[in-house]
């Protein structure tokens, strides 16, 4: 089996945004049956899967933004040039498609 790294924004879940996502995918994205699961209305599931959409999104933009940072940083103090920079960048993009 190949190393695998996790995505840095699992890092930024806590235990029970984790559980359910697991839920979520184990009962093939029913909406209704996590809600029968959760006890919750329909409405207020869909906000929690909104929230954590969203939670989501904004930790893989920090971590887009910090790589983005890092690279600007080490190319500006003359630790990287710019051909190895934009080369890291490829790789960096490619890898998030994965």
């Amino acid at each position: 089996m190949k190393d695998m790294q996790l995505p840095a924004w699992l890092y930024a879940l806590n235990e029970q945004e984790i559980n359910f996502i697991k839920n979520f995918v184990l009962h093939s994205g029913s909406l209704k049956v996590m809600a029968e699961i959760y006890e919750l209305s329909y409405p207020t599931l869909r906000l929690r899967l909104n929230e954590l959409i969203a939670k989501v999104s904004r930790a893989e933009a920090e971590e887009k933004e910090e790589f983005f940072d890092l690279l600007k940083e080490l190319t500006f103090e003359d630790k990287l040039d710019s051909a190895s920079a934009k080369k890291l960048l490829q790789i960096y993009e490619r890898d998030r498609k994965k």
